[in-house]
C-alpha cells in the first residue's frame, strides 16, 4: 500500500472514531421499499425519528426504528452520557443492494419465470445537532 493511501485510510479511521453508527445487513427487503422509510426520517432529530417510526405502518420501519436505537446506545456508549431530546440528529442514512436471490417458478408451456428476491443494508450515522450543522 502506498503512503498516501495508507495516510488517507488513517485519516478515515480517526474520524470514524468519533462518530456513532449502526448497520442492518442482508434485510429481506427491496431496497426501494426501505429507502421510502429512510427518506421520513433523514435529517431528523432521533427521537422525533423513533416517533414517526414507531407510528409508520409499513414492515421497514419496525427494523429501521431498531437500528436507530442501537445507534443512539452506540453513540451513548462512546460518549458516556445520556441522550437527551434535542441533542443527536441523524446525520446520514443510506441504503445499498445486498446480494439478490435468484428462484423460478413455473410458468405456462414449460417456460420457468425468474423471481428475484431482493435484499438490502442500511448504515445510519448519529451526530449531534451542531456538529451536524458545521
Amino acid at each position: 500500500m502506498g503512503v498516501r493511501k495508507r495516510q488517507t485510510a488513517e485519516n478515515i479511521k480517526e474520524e470514524r472514531k468519533n462518530v456513532a453508527f449502526a448497520k442492518l445487513t442482508n434485510i429481506p427487503s427491496s431496497p426501494r421499499k426501505m429507502r421510502l422509510v429512510a427518506d421520513m426520517v433523514r435529517g431528523q432529530e432521533v427521537f422525533r425519528a423513533l416517533g414517526i417510526l414507531k407510528f409508520s405502518n409499513k414492515e421497514a420501519a419496525a427494523k429501521l426504528e431498531k437500528l436507530l436505537r442501537s445507534a443512539i446506545a452506540n453513540w451513548e456508549a462512546k460518549n458516556n452520557q445520556k441522550a437527551e431530546s434535542g441533542m443527536l440528529c441523524i446525520s446520514t442514512i443510506f441504503v445499498n443492494c445486498a446480494p439478490m436471490l435468484k428462484r423460478l417458478r413455473p410458468a405456462p408451456q414449460g417456460r420457468g419465470y425468474r423471481i428475484r428476491k431482493r435484499a438490502n443494508h442500511v448504515t445510519l450515522v448519529v451526530d449531534t445537532i451542531d456538529n451536524a450543522k458545521k
